[in-house]
């Protein structure tokens, strides 16, 4: 692992699903409206069950902030037709603008659907981790917005061991595909990956 690896931290416990983190983040880099680096996904399920007389419920629902996870084994930089798509010396996963020819390849194959198209230039465009902000010594535009900080970063190594390794939750696909680098603190009803008893709210909003 390179050791200045970056890692994302989401302490699904204070996620409130303000969306400020992703209000930041399109207010920052001057996103279009269809296109959102960050996404705030809210999963939740349940139902009223019957028993006797009564009723009880098992209803849940929780939040989870997304963004590209800056994977350690990227599918979008093996799947890049002109190495546009590429890692830095920092391990830091971005768009070369002059080499990329919009093809999409990188969006199908992410699985957290980190890439997206910039409509107006034609190339795809994500998430870089604010490195103009880190090399101010500043914190990324979501991390600095979030009201509640249920969002933080730093080196994978250093937050792993701050923090565990937990990088799969319902509704994710599983860490191993391509080894996000992601922590989570997960939520007391947070569904394991694969969970079938929940369901993402609000779909368009994705």
């Amino acid at each position: 692992m390179n050791e200045r690896q970056p890692a994302f931290v989401v302490d699904m416990t204070r996620c409130t699903g303000c969306k400020a983190c992703m209000i930041a983040c399109k207010d920052k880099h001057n996103l279009e409206v269809p296109v959102n680096w960050r996404r705030v996904v809210e999963y939740s399920g349940g139902t009223w069950i019957k028993e006797g007389d009564c009723f009880r419920q098992d209803i849940f629902s929780y939040y989870l902030s997304l963004s590209c996870n800056h994977c350690q084994d990227p599918a979008c930089v093996q799947s890049c037709p002109t190495t546009a798509m590429h890692e830095n010396e920092a391990g830091i996963v971005t768009v070369d603008p002059h080499k990329c020819v919009g093809c999409g390849y990188c969006q199908w194959v992410c699985p957290y659907g980190a890439p997206q198209l910039d409509e107006v230039n034609k190339i795809m465009t994500k998430c870089d981790f604010c490195q103009d902000e880190q090399e101010q010594g500043r914190q990324p535009a979501c991390i600095a917005a979030c009201p509640t900080r249920a969002l933080n970063f730093g080196p994978m190594e250093q937050m792993t061991e701050a923090h565990g390794s937990v990088n799969q939750v319902a509704p994710l696909v599983s860490g191993e595909m391509t080894q996000p680098c992601l922590i989570l603190k997960l939520h007391r009803n947070s569904k394991p990956i694969g969970s079938l008893s929940g369901q993402i709210a609000a779909p368009e909003e994705m």
